[in-house]
């Protein structure tokens, strides 16, 4: 075969491939054309439910107004009264307290019930118990707190138990105590996240590999550092999870609180959300309520985005 005719041929073959090339641009712009008319509805409704929101309280926050009459500009002024404000700051305080409540404690008891549970509990007793312990993510959380506001009122449930065993000393109204009343709602946090965390715990753990656990007893591993080296170290995309949706909640409580205490006695139990709401509805100070809102969503993403971080970096790494 001639010098010249490979040549035409191999021209010949880059020709259909160029051919070929252009005749792709249009379909993969008409795939892309379709992914988007596909996640337009998804888009506008973020748009319209999100975004919009979240510009109008922006813009809210730069005026001082009461919802009715005419707004004045005051710029940052509405911001200075959040972070100089010291009833604002005992509010985003008790919010970084419940974090302890909402994420802190229902995380750590996740782990070790979840732990226990995929060693112990199995078969049909095991679906029963991952119900039971979700059933508290099925109920409304304004029945769960008017039902907790019962069972620690001074003739709940707790006080009656409490009395029954002779610590009839301790009892007290826990929810109208200035000094329980913010633990009393964590406690109620701790029940609502508790099987949330718990359940998909027990997802993950159900994914590593049982050669994993083979191996680690083989060397002689006992259950703690089978949890601490093989287990822990598995559930990290579970435990960000866990970690920020409960966070999130801490920090956006408002259903609990407004049924349990409605923010007392006094401001002991008051949170952002509520807060927002007061200042909105009840004070008129609408400028100032957004402030406040624009606030906590930034506070959001300071505590969310680094567990983000922290997870996403471990997967490279993986």
């Amino acid at each position: 075969m001639s010098h010249t005719t490979m040549t035409s041929r191999r021209d010949h073959r880059a020709g259909r491939l160029a051919m070929g090339s252009r005749a792709l641009v249009p379909r993969a712009r008409a795939a892309r054309l379709h992914g988007w008319l596909f996640l337009s509805p998804a888009l506008a409704a973020y748009g319209l439910f999100v975004l919009w929101p979240l510009i109008t309280s922006l813009r809210y926050s730069l005026y001082s107004w009461d919802g009715v009459t005419a707004a004045r500009w005051v710029g940052l002024d509405n911001y200075r009264t959040v972070f100089s404000d010291s009833a604002l700051l005992s509010v985003l305080g008790h919010a970084f307290q419940l974090i302890i409540y909402f994420s802190l404690i229902p995380v750590t008891l996740g782990l070790i019930v979840a732990a226990v549970m995929r060693r112990v509990v199995v078969g049909r007793l095991g679906t029963v118990a991952r119900t039971v312990l979700f059933l508290p993510q099925v109920v409304p959380l304004v029945a769960a707190g008017i039902a907790w506001n019962w069972v620690l009122s001074s003739n709940g449930a707790v006080n009656q138990i409490l009395s029954a065993i002779g610590l009839g000393g301790i009892t007290r109204a826990w929810l109208g105590d200035f000094t329980y009343a913010l633990p009393a709602v964590g406690v109620i946090g701790v029940w609502v996240l508790l099987g949330f965390c718990t359940v998909l715990l027990l997802v993950g753990m159900s994914k590593i590999d049982p050669v994993l656990y083979e191996a680690a007893q083989l060397d002689g591993a006992g259950p703690i550092k089978e949890f601490l080296n093989i287990t822990l170290p598995s559930l990290r995309q579970e435990i960000g999870v866990c970690v920020t949706v409960t966070v999130i909640a801490a920090l956006s409580a408002f259903d609990i609180v407004f049924i349990a205490t409605s923010g007392g006695p006094g401001d002991a139990t008051m949170v952002p959300g509520l807060e927002i709401y007061q200042l909105a509805f009840y004070n008129r100070e609408v400028g100032l309520a957004s402030a406040l809102a624009v606030v906590l969503m930034l506070l959001v993403l300071v505590c969310v985005l680094p567990i983000q971080w922290f997870v996403n970096r471990g997967d490279v790494r993986a």
